[in-house]
């Protein structure tokens, strides 16, 4: 009989790690936490319901926590959650008729973004599908931030979706572009990207206007309207910040 682990990264996530750990448990034989150091209860909690707790120490790489998850588990597949994801009832029961019937691939399922209890349907938060579902031994995963898996096997999608409850409020928000722009922005200049001024304005502006109107954002009324505005600051900063080491690299020849 095949196995499944769900992995879940965390770091000071104890107003969610209650529900989300209950709500793995529905379809996985056991659940992992893979911390990066939380200082609040979030690992009390975890052990409480019946999460085994491992650490590794945050590098600012997303995909090196996701890798190291997968070390810490012997189940035949793992499903990677994020704290602040809730899987419905139709996709556990199809998660656990994949598991029992151990059909090989790469599992994808549609993921609803939910944002002070509005659905978006359109523009940069439109429901997607991501690919979290594997045989543990079949991927990697690539990238700082915004990392992806690598596996060679054929792409399926389950029925059902996810909830991403992903920002509480709007000052979560700022910390989190915060984080993911620095790190998208060293991992960029390490790989040798440049920008210039001209084109931080340029990918910002258009990314907005690709938003509102490529992706139909205004299908969404205002709140559509104010995640265009969302989309085109945090392109805005994540280019800057690659402007700024630039330029400071620059001043450091000299």
């Amino acid at each position: 009989m095949s196995t499944l682990s769900i992995l879940i990264l965390t770091k000071n996530e104890q107003d969610n790690i209650v529900d989300v750990i209950r709500n793995a448990f529905q379809c996985a034989d056991e659940v992992i936490i893979i911390d990066s150091g939380s200082t609040d209860n979030t690992v009390k909690l975890a052990e409480k319901e019946g999460a085994a707790v491992c650490y590794r120490a945050w590098d600012n790489d997303f995909a090196a926590q996701r890798n190291f998850g997968l070390t810490q588990t012997a189940a035949d597949w793992v499903l990677y959650l994020d704290a602040d994801e809730r899987m419905d009832d139709i996709l556990c029961r199809e998660i656990k008729n994949i598991v029992y019937k151990n059909e090989i691939g790469q599992y994808g399922f549609t993921r609803h973004m939910v944002f002070n209890e509005y659905r978006f349907k359109h523009g940069i938060f439109a429901p997607d599908i991501v690919y979290r579902m594997f045989h543990r031994k079949s991927v990697k995963w690539i990238g700082k931030v915004h990392e992806r898996p690598v596996c060679e096997a054929p792409l399926k999608k389950l029925k059902g979706k996810v909830d991403h409850y992903t920002y509480k409020n709007w000052h979560q928000w700022f910390l989190k572009a915060d984080q993911y722009t620095t790190i998208w922005a060293q991992e960029r200049y390490q790989n040798k990207k440049h920008i210039s001024l001209k084109n931080v304005v340029f990918h910002s502006f258009f990314g907005g206007v690709r938003a509102f109107f490529v992706k139909m954002a205004f299908l969404d009324g205002w709140m559509g309207v104010i995640s265009c505005n969302q989309h085109a600051f945090y392109t805005m900063l994540k280019y800057v910040k690659l402007y700024e080491l630039q330029v400071n690299h620059e001043k450091g020849e000299k």
